[in-house]
């Protein structure tokens, strides 16, 4: 029986990078993870051991490194089209180049003034803090013909402590679940949005780090107006929010867990609990994935 090699690729994956650019007495953090994948003429490394056409997924890391050096990182999208433009267009047995970048937030320290005190608090231009669990994400792939880019986030967590219900739902022999017409609604939101840019010539390159703090702002914003009877509801409200909002995206797909809060019971204690209590659950959860994109186009990031 014949066997034919399929889909492959290889790389360097979660590169992590620090890029400080010190303006005076004034510096910037970058604070990167960066995963190459390349895809190519790649046969014979899998069929005869030959390395003919292999980059060295050591090089794939330097060039991360080396590219910070020498262009700095304006935003993940800038510096990851840039790298996948690189193996692609520079690297003649590569075809194929998907970036996937994580940046990690960095705040600055802010400190008591001259007087001791917090009034004309100043911020510290070289002391930072890492700002909670929220993450950046980027995803560049490059052909040689066609550009696609995904931003993203996750980690980001949200709560209302009113404005939701959750009720008339299936039930059967195996149904517990109480009907809520007064819950608190919480999830850990994992967006990604597509832009329509495609790299071609002529078509002005996005302001990155704008275009990603609107969408933010968008879900954000959707999350907190909607009065909301399911998370399914939800998370078509904060995706069609993006869409009218934005125009540059044309799809985004949103993983929203539904982070439970459940009333505790104080009735054995005596005491009555009105709805200011809960029982925060971490597992098992309700996990509510979807995708909204524009009428006339395919969705295409995947489902991880």
């Amino acid at each position: 029986m014949a066997h034919v090699l399929g889909q492959n690729q290889y790389g360097k994956a979660e590169t992590r990078l620090v890029r400080i650019t010190r303006g005076g007495t004034r510096h910037e953090v970058k604070d990167l993870s960066v995963s190459v994948a390349l895809s190519g003429d790649l046969d014979d490394v899998h069929l005869s051991g030959s390395n003919a056409n292999c980059l060295p997924t050591d090089t794939a890391k330097n060039t991360c490194y080396a590219f910070a050096k020498q262009y700095g990182i304006g935003s993940a999208e800038e510096y990851g089209i840039r790298l996948a433009r690189h193996f692609v267009d520079d690297v003649e047995p590569i075809h194929r180049a998907r970036i996937r970048i994580e940046e990690y937030f960095w705040d600055r320290i802010r400190t008591p003034g001259a007087q001791g005190r917090f009034i004309g608090s100043e911020e510290v231009g070289h002391s930072f803090v890492r700002r909670g669990s929220e993450v950046r994400t980027a995803e560049v792939v490059w052909d040689g013909s066609a550009l696609q880019v995904v931003s993203g986030l996750h980690g980001l967590v949200v709560m209302n402590s009113t404005d939701s219900e959750f009720w008339g739902y299936i039930k059967d022999r195996y149904t517990t679940l109480q009907e809520a017409y007064d819950r608190v609604l919480a999830t850990e939101v994992t967006a990604r949005w597509r832009h329509s840019f495609t790299g071609a010539p002529g078509q002005p390159e996005p302001d990155w780090d704008a275009c990603w703090a609107e969408v933010r702002r968008h879900l954000l914003e959707a999350f907190a107006e909607t009065y909301s009877y399911s998370l399914q509801q939800t998370l078509h409200a904060m995706g069609i929010r993006v869409l009218d909002h934005v125009p540059g995206v044309d799809e985004i797909r949103l993983q929203l867990p539904n982070k439970h809060h459940f009333v505790v019971d104080m009735a054995p204690y005596g005491l009555k609990n009105e709805n200011e209590v809960f029982f925060a659950a971490d597992r098992p959860y309700g996990l509510i994935e979807g995708t909204v994109h524009r009428e006339g186009t395919v969705p295409v990031i995947p489902v991880d």
